[in-house]
């Protein structure tokens, strides 16, 4: 065609002036796919009805791509609030913030009390959840050492991983907390009282390793994780969460039918404390999904949604492993993201086979080519670049079968109703958060620390 386009003299760039380019084309869908589930929105070509998920079909996990401003946090949105009101389990990374202030304000009030919410500018006491406490703590260990490694990469390294894991194993052993790693590297006393407990000759072997190296050494060595925990502990809001040998919530009531929100904004975290934290708590859902599946326990349909995924996929597994997985485990997976060059190209091929409802607002002309395989011959990368606002090209599965493509759009959501969300921060806050003991510091910018007016 280009050819053809060129011997005509037609115009190939994409921004001709005085030239409009059609927009995309308007697709209706097949017959069988749903008007009832996870409410996506509306087709916009044919008969005008609604467009839904159903939630057998959602546990082929959902891959949704598109910029900012496009639609896709509003499809987030529909998907989770139809989650809440089914009252299955939800989880939700947000690194930007929006997704879940937004929720807050939109959930039924009678929820309020299923919810755990993490939020660093919410002023109500805290939910606690100590990473290193659960069943399996070999398996705890090895996540938090993947995350550290994938995540610090550039300076990091096998030394690294074997001190890091020691700690984890050693603290998981006595009630101990990530926030106690410092402490245990650089306190004999308080070393010397958790080794004593120890009957592990492995762990024994390494503290013993440790203690006959100087002290000159031992900075030496754990100078790379003490200034990475070190700079992400810093953060009182962080030290409340992952501070408390006592957890709040279990991760695995949230996959049976409560409510974890977990709002993670780069601006106000950082970067790596975001991306850290966001990470430790998808590896919480992961092994308590995979713990429920060991035990045989029956599986009520939950959910896990991921927002500006590339920063939270840092466990030690290969996501086209936990994909197939958690199809199994009745754990519905749906991450979105911007552009695929955020992602390697490993996690970009894991996702486009094994996530297999697709959902795609308006594209980069790369990003339209990259993905126009899945969407041929019903729509075409120009279609998939040139979608307006609120319109979405899908394919989605219905009874494990791919449905050919189609387009919809949005259902606008209701404005959020601010003193909703107030009450619903103090009813998560009453059921969730962490009520500190007599002496105990209260969290960061609780109402408690305030200055009394005169009365």
């Amino acid at each position: 065609m280009p050819e053809i386009a060129a011997l005509a003299h037609l115009p190939l760039d994409a921004a001709v002036p005085g030239l409009s380019r059609a927009g995309a084309r308007s697709v209706p869908p097949a017959p069988q796919v749903a008007a009832r589930g996870k409410v996506l929105g509306f087709c916009d070509a044919g008969h005008v009805r609604p467009v839904a998920l159903r939630v057998a079909d959602s546990f082929h996990h959902v891959h949704v791509l598109g910029p900012n401003g496009t639609g896709k946090s509003t499809l987030l949105a529909q998907m989770i609030l139809s989650d809440i009101e089914a009252g299955h389990g939800v989880a939700v990374v947000d690194a930007k913030g929006d997704l879940v202030t937004d929720l807050l304000g939109l959930i039924p009030e009678e929820a309020g009390e299923r919810i755990a919410l993490i939020d660093p500018d919410d002023r109500h006491p805290r939910p606690a959840l100590n990473v290193l406490s659960g069943p399996d703590r070999e398996t705890l260990a090895d996540n938090l050492v993947g995350i550290f490694h994938k995540i610090y990469a550039d300076s990091w390294g096998p030394r690294s991983d074997d001190i890091l894991r020691g700690c984890a194993l050693t603290l998981s052993r006595n009630g101990g907390t990530l926030a106690d790693i410092p402490a245990l590297l650089t306190d004999p006393l308080y070393r010397k009282d958790l080794t004593e407990r120890l009957d592990d000759p492995f762990l024994l072997g390494f503290w013993n390793w440790y203690e006959h190296l100087s002290e000159q050494a031992q900075a030496h060595v754990t100078a790379p994780i003490m200034n990475k925990l070190r700079a992400f502990l810093l953060r009182p809001f962080v030290r409340d969460i992952l501070g408390s040998a006592q957890s709040t919530f279990d991760v695995g009531d949230v996959l049976d039918g409560k409510i974890l929100l977990a709002r993670l904004p780069k601006g106000v975290l950082g970067d790596d404390t975001a991306r850290l934290l966001g990470s430790l708590l998808l590896a919480q859902v992961w092994q308590a999904a995979s713990h429920r599946a060991r035990l045989g326990r029956s599986r009520s349909p939950s959910a896990l949604y991921v927002d500006e995924t590339q920063n939270f996929l840092n466990l030690p597994h290969a996501l086209a492993d936990m994909l197939a997985e958690a199809r199994a485990y009745r754990l519905s997976m749906v991450l979105a993201h911007q552009h695929l060059a955020q992602l390697p190209r490993d996690l970009c091929q894991a996702i486009s086979s094994d996530a297999r409802n697709k959902i795609y607002f308006s594209l980069s002309p790369e990003d339209a080519r990259e993905v126009e395989h899945h969407f041929s011959p019903y729509l075409t990368r120009h279609d998939l670049a040139n979608l307006g606002a609120f319109q979405a090209a899908a394919r989605l599965v219905v009874r494990s079968a791919e449905t050919p493509p189609f387009t919809l759009r949005t259902r606008p959501l209701p404005e959020p109703d601010p003193d909703l969300a107030a009450r619903i921060r103090l009813a998560a806050a009453r059921a969730h958060g962490r009520h500190p003991a007599a002496g105990d510091p209260l969290p960061e910018g609780d109402p408690r620390t305030q200055p009394k007016g005169d009365e």
